[in-house]
């Protein structure tokens, strides 16, 4: 399949899942209730709420320099910001999480290391991300009663938990047995029988996305990666919850964080294009597990409308104000050259 034809597909998937998740979210809302709700929210509740995403922001870029260094790769902060900047931005708006090739394109085209490799060190951040907020969702749902999570949410809470443990331990059996996994990956997907010409390179490519998992090795540098990457997750959490308050939305901070957790599983499935009706639903999903259906859907809607609305601000604008400087120096050129190069599967060395 050739790689417009494969975006072509992913564009139309992702719209089929925000069509659904648009549709479940906007059942029974009432809209009256809803615009009321946003637009007396203000702009000091705004700009607070920014404020925290700010440190969200700068954390989550500056973690995954640990795993680069881990790697023998170091950039300076302020490279890495605005790669990270540029590929935050791409993860938000590109369909079916292709965003996550963005940073590991520029990285490589600095010249430091094979994109390949970049990538396994972004498959071990969203994984081990994972991980964590499945623990802190699982936890949520276990320690709660029988009435407060709805059978639906306490299965999802399971099959996400279940989920990542399955990726992390993949992580893991790959990093101590490479060669065995890369086998083994060789013959499930019939690459041996279906196109054998190209098992070599294809090989070659997952030796070389596996060589990222080797940041699990340095213990120094994956432990500051997963405290920051705690720190990341408590401000997200906590900003979360201080714009609810102030939408006059009763939740507690647990609470909040339970609805962090539940929607970051949400997003880490094939996205639709912005996050569009995907986010609104799982924020909508989560809340009616603390609050009465007609709250939820009137100032519920509405909070996860301005928190949607304020994160995609913000991506966008950190995005689009990195580009420039990005583009201008070093081997860059546009993001659009970026998303064309990796979308046609380029490796850098």
């Amino acid at each position: 399949m050739s790689a417009r034809r494969r975006l072509a597909v992913h564009a139309a998937l992702s719209l089929i899942v925000a069509a659904a998740c648009i549709a479940y979210a906007a059942h029974d809302v009432d809209r009256r209730a809803v615009a009321d709700a946003i637009r007396d929210t203000s702009l000091v509740t705004i700009a607070i709420y920014l404020a925290t995403m700010v440190a969200t922001h700068l954390f989550r870029a500056w973690r995954w320099e640990y795993l680069l260094r881990a790697l023998g790769t170091s950039l300076p902060f302020g490279r890495l910001l605005l790669i990270s900047s540029v590929g935050f931005m791409a993860i938000l708006g590109l369909p079916f999480r292709l965003g996550e090739f963005v940073r590991p394109y520029y990285v490589a085209r600095e010249g430091h290391a094979r994109m390949s490799t970049m990538l396994g060190a972004v498959a071990v951040e969203r994984i081990v991300d994972g991980l964590l907020i499945s623990l802190l969702f699982f936890g949520a749902t276990f320690a709660s009663s029988g009435a407060t999570f709805s059978r639906e949410l306490r299965i999802a809470a399971w099959l996400s938990l279940a989920g990542f443990v399955a990726l992390t331990t993949f992580l893991l059996v790959a990093e101590i047995w490479s060669e065995r996994t890369i086998a083994f990956v060789l013959r499930a997907t019939f690459v041996r029988r279906l196109a054998p010409t190209h098992e070599h390179a294809i090989a070659d490519k997952l030796r070389a996305v596996i060589a990222g998992f080797g940041a699990l090795r340095d213990r120094k540098h994956f432990a500051l990666f997963l405290a920051q990457s705690l720190v990341y997750w408590g401000v997200n959490g906590a900003g979360m919850w201080l714009l609810a308050r102030r939408m006059e939305l009763p939740i507690s901070l647990g609470a909040a964080y339970t609805a962090m957790a539940f929607t970051g599983v949400m997003i880490s499935l094939p996205n639709a294009p912005g996050l569009v009706g995907q986010y609104h639903a799982a924020i909508k999903l989560a809340l009616m597990a603390f609050l009465p259906a007609a709250v939820v859907n009137s100032r519920g809607i509405a909070y996860a409308i301005v928190l949607h609305g304020a994160q995609t601000l913000w991506y966008v604008a950190a995005g689009l104000a990195s580009l420039v400087p990005l583009s201008r120096t070093g081997t860059h050129t546009t993001l659009r050259q970026a998303v064309r190069e990796t979308a046609l599967d380029h490796d850098a060395t």
